[in-house]
Protein backbone atom coordinates (compact mmCIF):
# COMPACT_ATOMS: atom_id res chain seq x y z
CA UNK A 1 0.00 0.00 0.00
CA UNK A 2 1.61 3.32 -0.72
CA UNK A 3 2.09 5.65 2.10
CA UNK A 4 0.62 9.19 1.78
CA UNK A 5 2.24 12.33 1.59
CA UNK A 6 1.35 13.06 4.73
CA UNK A 7 2.83 9.97 6.25
CA UNK A 8 5.92 10.71 4.12
CA UNK A 9 6.56 14.08 5.38
CA UNK A 10 6.41 12.60 9.06
CA UNK A 11 8.73 10.07 8.13
CA UNK A 12 11.21 12.23 6.51
CA UNK A 13 10.57 14.83 9.45
CA UNK A 14 11.34 11.85 12.36
CA UNK A 15 14.63 11.06 10.66
CA UNK A 16 16.23 14.13 10.21
CA UNK A 17 15.10 15.21 13.64
CA UNK A 18 17.44 11.56 14.56
CA UNK A 19 20.22 12.92 12.43
CA UNK A 20 20.13 16.71 13.60
CA UNK A 21 20.39 15.17 17.14
CA UNK A 22 22.87 13.27 16.74
CA UNK A 23 25.11 15.93 14.00
CA UNK A 24 24.21 19.11 16.89
CA UNK A 25 25.77 16.21 19.89
CA UNK A 26 29.36 16.79 17.79
CA UNK A 27 28.78 20.63 16.36
CA UNK A 28 27.61 22.67 19.37
CA UNK A 29 25.92 25.87 18.90
CA UNK A 30 25.68 25.98 15.31
CA UNK A 31 21.95 24.73 14.57
CA UNK A 32 21.60 26.85 11.42
CA UNK A 33 24.74 25.33 9.69
CA UNK A 34 23.73 21.74 11.09
CA UNK A 35 19.85 22.46 9.39
CA UNK A 36 21.16 23.48 5.62
CA UNK A 37 23.72 20.26 5.79
CA UNK A 38 20.20 18.58 6.39
CA UNK A 39 18.50 20.21 3.20
CA UNK A 40 21.70 19.62 1.06
CA UNK A 41 21.23 16.12 1.72
CA UNK A 42 17.24 15.63 1.20
CA UNK A 43 17.13 17.86 -1.37
CA UNK A 44 20.16 15.70 -3.88
CA UNK A 45 22.75 18.55 -3.92
CA UNK A 46 26.05 19.51 -2.53
CA UNK A 47 27.59 21.81 0.34
CA UNK A 48 30.52 24.02 0.47
CA UNK A 49 31.63 25.28 3.51
CA UNK A 50 33.51 28.07 3.53
CA UNK A 51 35.14 29.34 6.80
CA UNK A 52 38.20 30.17 8.53
CA UNK A 53 40.14 26.95 10.47
CA UNK A 54 39.15 25.53 13.38
CA UNK A 55 35.41 25.79 13.32
CA UNK A 56 34.23 22.43 12.44
CA UNK A 57 33.68 22.34 8.60
CA UNK A 58 35.40 18.69 8.46
CA UNK A 59 33.86 17.87 11.60
CA UNK A 60 30.38 18.67 10.62
CA UNK A 61 30.47 17.04 7.44
CA UNK A 62 32.45 13.69 9.06
CA UNK A 63 29.28 14.14 11.52
CA UNK A 64 26.66 14.04 8.77
CA UNK A 65 28.30 10.87 7.75
CA UNK A 66 28.29 8.79 10.39
CA UNK A 67 24.81 9.86 11.93
CA UNK A 68 23.13 8.50 8.33
CA UNK A 69 25.15 4.78 8.66
CA UNK A 70 26.45 5.53 4.97
CA UNK A 71 30.12 5.09 3.48
CA UNK A 72 32.34 7.87 3.32
CA UNK A 73 35.52 8.73 1.90
CA UNK A 74 37.67 12.03 2.75
CA UNK A 75 40.07 13.35 -0.19
CA UNK A 76 42.48 16.06 1.09
CA UNK A 77 43.04 18.35 -1.93
CA UNK A 78 46.53 19.42 -2.78
CA UNK A 79 48.18 20.33 -5.52
CA UNK A 80 49.90 17.30 -6.38
CA UNK A 81 46.24 15.09 -6.58
CA UNK A 82 45.54 13.75 -9.83
CA UNK A 83 41.70 13.78 -11.23
CA UNK A 84 41.99 9.64 -11.41
CA UNK A 85 42.91 10.26 -7.66
CA UNK A 86 39.12 11.35 -7.37
CA UNK A 87 37.15 9.12 -10.16
CA UNK A 88 39.30 6.17 -10.02
CA UNK A 89 41.01 4.22 -12.73
CA UNK A 90 41.37 1.40 -15.38
CA UNK A 91 44.45 -0.81 -14.11
CA UNK A 92 45.41 -3.88 -16.63
CA UNK A 93 45.43 -6.95 -14.60
CA UNK A 94 48.22 -9.26 -16.22
CA UNK A 95 47.04 -12.42 -15.00
CA UNK A 96 43.51 -12.28 -16.34
CA UNK A 97 44.60 -9.56 -19.18
CA UNK A 98 41.44 -7.53 -18.87
CA UNK A 99 41.78 -3.70 -16.96
CA UNK A 100 39.88 -3.66 -13.99
CA UNK A 101 38.32 -0.76 -13.04
CA UNK A 102 39.32 0.78 -9.01
CA UNK A 103 36.97 3.21 -7.65
CA UNK A 104 38.48 6.36 -6.95
CA UNK A 105 37.83 8.84 -3.39
CA UNK A 106 34.60 10.02 -5.22
CA UNK A 107 32.52 6.23 -4.80
CA UNK A 108 30.83 6.87 -1.17
CA UNK A 109 27.83 8.58 0.18
CA UNK A 110 29.31 11.20 1.40
CA UNK A 111 32.17 12.37 0.11
CA UNK A 112 34.72 14.87 1.88
CA UNK A 113 36.29 16.87 -0.14
CA UNK A 114 38.91 19.09 2.43
CA UNK A 115 40.49 22.62 1.26
CA UNK A 116 39.17 21.95 -2.59
CA UNK A 117 40.70 25.05 -3.55
CA UNK A 118 44.33 23.44 -2.88
CA UNK A 119 43.60 21.04 -5.95
CA UNK A 120 44.42 22.27 -9.49
CA UNK A 121 40.98 23.57 -11.78
CA UNK A 122 42.04 20.26 -13.47
CA UNK A 123 41.62 18.19 -10.45
CA UNK A 124 38.50 19.98 -9.62
CA UNK A 125 36.77 19.39 -12.60
CA UNK A 126 37.30 15.76 -12.37
CA UNK A 127 34.08 16.46 -9.52
CA UNK A 128 31.95 18.08 -12.32
CA UNK A 129 30.22 15.19 -13.98
CA UNK A 130 29.91 12.95 -10.73
CA UNK A 131 28.35 15.76 -8.59
CA UNK A 132 26.20 16.82 -11.75
CA UNK A 133 25.04 13.23 -12.95
CA UNK A 134 25.80 10.97 -10.23
CA UNK A 135 27.88 8.69 -12.49
CA UNK A 136 31.90 8.81 -13.43
CA UNK A 137 32.78 8.07 -16.76
CA UNK A 138 36.18 6.74 -17.23
CA UNK A 139 37.94 5.16 -20.34
CA UNK A 140 34.68 5.20 -21.72
CA UNK A 141 32.46 3.07 -19.30
CA UNK A 142 30.06 4.87 -16.93
CA UNK A 143 29.97 3.87 -13.33
CA UNK A 144 27.18 4.67 -11.04
CA UNK A 145 27.43 6.49 -7.48
CA UNK A 146 25.95 5.22 -4.55
CA UNK A 147 22.69 6.86 -3.68
CA UNK A 148 22.28 8.98 -1.55
CA UNK A 149 25.57 10.95 -2.78
CA UNK A 150 26.33 14.58 -1.19
CA UNK A 151 29.62 15.81 -1.47
CA UNK A 152 30.46 18.08 1.12
CA UNK A 153 33.58 20.17 0.42
CA UNK A 154 35.34 22.55 2.30
CA UNK A 155 37.78 25.88 1.88
CA UNK A 156 39.37 28.56 3.97
CA UNK A 157 38.73 31.92 2.44
CA UNK A 158 41.40 34.03 4.29
CA UNK A 159 44.69 31.39 3.27
CA UNK A 160 45.13 32.27 -0.22
CA UNK A 161 48.54 31.12 -1.07
CA UNK A 162 49.11 28.34 -2.45
CA UNK A 163 45.40 27.70 -3.23
CA UNK A 164 42.97 28.01 -6.76
CA UNK A 165 39.77 30.06 -6.91
CA UNK A 166 36.73 27.23 -7.74
CA UNK A 167 35.91 27.95 -11.38
CA UNK A 168 32.12 29.61 -11.53
CA UNK A 169 31.42 25.95 -13.43
CA UNK A 170 32.52 24.18 -10.12
CA UNK A 171 30.72 26.42 -7.95
CA UNK A 172 27.48 26.45 -9.63
CA UNK A 173 27.52 22.54 -9.41
CA UNK A 174 27.14 23.47 -5.12
CA UNK A 175 23.41 23.56 -4.32
CA UNK A 176 23.95 25.79 -0.53
CA UNK A 177 27.13 27.62 0.56
CA UNK A 178 27.40 27.92 4.42
CA UNK A 179 29.50 29.59 6.74
CA UNK A 180 29.94 28.23 10.06
CA UNK A 181 31.57 30.42 11.69
CA UNK A 182 32.61 30.85 15.60
CA UNK A 183 30.62 29.74 18.44
CA UNK A 184 29.08 31.72 20.74
CA UNK A 185 30.36 31.94 24.31
CA UNK A 186 28.49 28.86 26.21
CA UNK A 187 28.66 26.68 23.22
CA UNK A 188 32.33 27.38 22.88
CA UNK A 189 32.60 26.36 26.65
CA UNK A 190 30.54 23.30 26.14
CA UNK A 191 32.41 22.25 23.00
CA UNK A 192 35.18 22.79 25.60
CA UNK A 193 33.78 20.23 27.97
CA UNK A 194 32.56 17.42 25.67
CA UNK A 195 35.74 17.65 23.15
CA UNK A 196 37.94 18.34 25.97
CA UNK A 197 37.36 14.99 28.17
CA UNK A 198 36.65 12.78 24.71
CA UNK A 199 35.86 12.15 21.15
CA UNK A 200 31.79 13.01 20.47
CA UNK A 201 32.87 12.16 16.91
CA UNK A 202 34.03 8.99 17.82
CA UNK A 203 31.04 7.92 20.13
CA UNK A 204 28.62 9.17 17.61
CA UNK A 205 26.39 5.98 15.92
CA UNK A 206 24.32 5.86 13.16
CA UNK A 207 20.85 6.78 13.67
CA UNK A 208 19.40 5.28 10.45
CA UNK A 209 20.87 4.11 7.08
CA UNK A 210 21.94 5.36 3.63
CA UNK A 211 19.17 2.97 2.28
CA UNK A 212 16.18 4.86 4.07
CA UNK A 213 17.83 8.48 3.39
CA UNK A 214 17.24 7.46 -0.19
CA UNK A 215 13.90 6.82 -0.26
CA UNK A 216 12.98 9.68 1.88
CA UNK A 217 15.53 11.91 -0.72
CA UNK A 218 12.55 10.17 -3.44
CA UNK A 219 10.06 11.35 -1.54
CA UNK A 220 10.92 15.14 -1.57
CA UNK A 221 10.63 15.53 -5.40
CA UNK A 222 6.94 15.16 -4.45
CA UNK A 223 6.46 17.87 -2.31
CA UNK A 224 3.66 20.51 -3.81
CA UNK A 225 4.78 23.82 -5.55
CA UNK A 226 2.13 25.94 -6.18
CA UNK A 227 2.69 28.14 -9.94
CA UNK A 228 2.85 31.12 -7.85
CA UNK A 229 5.94 30.25 -5.81
CA UNK A 230 7.95 29.24 -8.81
CA UNK A 231 7.12 32.41 -10.84
CA UNK A 232 8.36 34.22 -6.85
CA UNK A 233 11.65 32.26 -7.70
CA UNK A 234 12.30 32.99 -11.09
CA UNK A 235 11.15 36.83 -10.05
CA UNK A 236 14.17 36.54 -7.77
CA UNK A 237 16.45 35.00 -10.47
CA UNK A 238 16.15 37.99 -12.96
CA UNK A 239 16.41 40.69 -9.89
CA UNK A 240 19.98 39.06 -9.31
CA UNK A 241 20.96 39.27 -12.86
CA UNK A 242 19.32 42.74 -13.77
CA UNK A 243 21.06 44.02 -11.05
CA UNK A 244 23.32 47.02 -11.46
CA UNK A 245 26.23 45.19 -9.11
CA UNK A 246 26.41 42.07 -11.07
CA UNK A 247 28.56 40.73 -13.63
CA UNK A 248 26.92 36.96 -13.34
CA UNK A 249 23.60 36.60 -12.12
CA UNK A 250 21.71 33.45 -11.08
CA UNK A 251 21.64 30.44 -13.51
CA UNK A 252 18.65 27.92 -14.44
CA UNK A 253 20.71 25.61 -12.49
CA UNK A 254 20.70 27.48 -9.66
CA UNK A 255 16.76 28.17 -9.75
CA UNK A 256 16.83 24.22 -9.71
CA UNK A 257 18.51 23.86 -6.70
CA UNK A 258 17.13 26.20 -4.62
CA UNK A 259 13.46 24.48 -5.46
CA UNK A 260 14.77 21.24 -4.57
CA UNK A 261 16.18 23.03 -1.85
CA UNK A 262 13.21 24.31 -0.74
CA UNK A 263 11.35 21.27 -0.94
CA UNK A 264 13.68 19.66 1.32
CA UNK A 265 13.20 22.53 3.92
CA UNK A 266 9.43 22.32 3.44
CA UNK A 267 9.41 19.06 5.10
CA UNK A 268 11.91 19.59 7.35
CA UNK A 269 9.64 21.94 8.90
CA UNK A 270 6.51 19.69 8.87
CA UNK A 271 4.99 20.91 5.44
CA UNK A 272 4.33 18.92 2.24
CA UNK A 273 3.85 22.07 -0.04
CA UNK A 274 6.51 25.36 -0.28
CA UNK A 275 5.83 28.72 0.70
CA UNK A 276 7.59 31.55 0.12
CA UNK A 277 9.34 31.53 3.61
CA UNK A 278 11.79 28.36 2.10
CA UNK A 279 12.60 30.80 -1.04
CA UNK A 280 13.67 33.44 1.27
CA UNK A 281 15.49 31.34 4.18
CA UNK A 282 17.66 29.80 1.34
CA UNK A 283 17.37 32.44 -1.14
CA UNK A 284 21.44 33.73 -0.26
CA UNK A 285 22.93 29.83 0.61
CA UNK A 286 21.81 29.32 -2.86
CA UNK A 287 22.57 32.27 -5.26
CA UNK A 288 25.15 34.24 -3.26
CA UNK A 289 28.24 32.34 -4.30
CA UNK A 290 27.18 31.96 -7.72
CA UNK A 291 26.99 35.43 -8.23
CA UNK A 292 30.16 37.81 -9.61
CA UNK A 293 30.40 41.31 -8.73
CA UNK A 294 30.96 44.42 -10.75
CA UNK A 295 33.98 45.99 -10.30
CA UNK A 296 31.90 49.12 -8.90
CA UNK A 297 30.32 46.77 -6.37
CA UNK A 298 33.35 45.45 -5.19
CA UNK A 299 35.01 48.57 -4.74
CA UNK A 300 31.69 50.35 -2.82
CA UNK A 301 31.87 47.17 -0.14
CA UNK A 302 29.49 45.57 -1.33
CA UNK A 303 28.75 41.52 -1.13
CA UNK A 304 27.38 38.97 -3.05
CA UNK A 305 24.48 38.55 -0.20
CA UNK A 306 23.15 42.17 -0.28
CA UNK A 307 22.43 41.55 -4.07
CA UNK A 308 20.87 38.74 -3.29
CA UNK A 309 18.87 40.07 -0.11
CA UNK A 310 18.00 43.06 -1.91
CA UNK A 311 16.60 41.05 -4.93
CA UNK A 312 14.05 39.58 -2.45
CA UNK A 313 13.16 42.41 -0.94
CA UNK A 314 12.01 44.08 -4.11
CA UNK A 315 10.41 40.93 -5.27
CA UNK A 316 6.74 41.46 -3.96
CA UNK A 317 5.33 37.90 -2.31
CA UNK A 318 2.76 36.08 -3.93
CA UNK A 319 -0.39 36.16 -2.28
CA UNK A 320 -2.01 33.60 -0.25
CA UNK A 321 -4.85 32.82 -2.71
Amino acid sequence: MERSPASQVDDLRAVADDIRTAVQSVIEGKPEAVELALVALFSSGHLLIEDVPGVGKTMLAKALARAIGGTAQRIQFTPDLLPSDITGVSIFNAEHRVFEFKPGGVFANVVIGDEINRASPKTQSALLEAMEEHQVTVDGVTHPLPHPFLVVATQNPVEMEGTYPLPEAQRDRFSLRISIGYPVRAAEIAMLDHHGGGDPLGELQPVTDADTVAALTDAVRAVFVHTAIKDYLVAILEATRTSPDVRLGGSPRAGLQLLRASRARAVLQGRNYVIPDDIQALAAPALAHRILLSPAAQLAGRSADDVVRAAVDGVGVPDRD
